[in-house]
């Protein structure tokens, strides 16, 4: 479960990076990225180790929020699904032109 929570911010990290103060991209950056512990973090910015696990956790949720409104990762996964699928289809003997041209049209509405 820590794995999918990590690989979940990471890809929130991404879309999302922008609207974060510096300081919170960089605790971000790194604890997800880096992997550096909340330890090694407080030691580099002279704060305490609790201090490093509320901003985390305040910009977790932030993230998370921002994905409710926005579902920018949603759509990602989405288009991600629909262009596997497509490529199956195409990649098949006896290729389904309509098939494929309707997942083409899923991917484009999905923008």
């Amino acid at each position: 479960m820590q794995i999918e929570k990590t690989t979940r911010m990471n890809f929130l990290f991404d879309f999302y990076q922008s609207l974060l103060t510096d300081k919170q991209r960089s605790y971000m950056h790194l604890y997800y990225l880096d992997d550096h512990s909340l330890g090694e973090i407080a030691d580099e910015y002279n704060i305490s180790r609790q201090a490093v696990y509320d901003n985390i956790r305040r910009t977790d949720a932030m993230l998370e929020e921002y994905e409710d409104k926005l579902r920018l990762l949603e759509k990602f996964q989405q288009r991600k699904d629909v262009m596997e699928q497509l490529q199956q289809v195409i990649q098949t003997d006896s290729v389904n032109q309509e098939l494929a041209l309707e997942l083409i049209e899923q991917l484009k509405e999905s923008d």
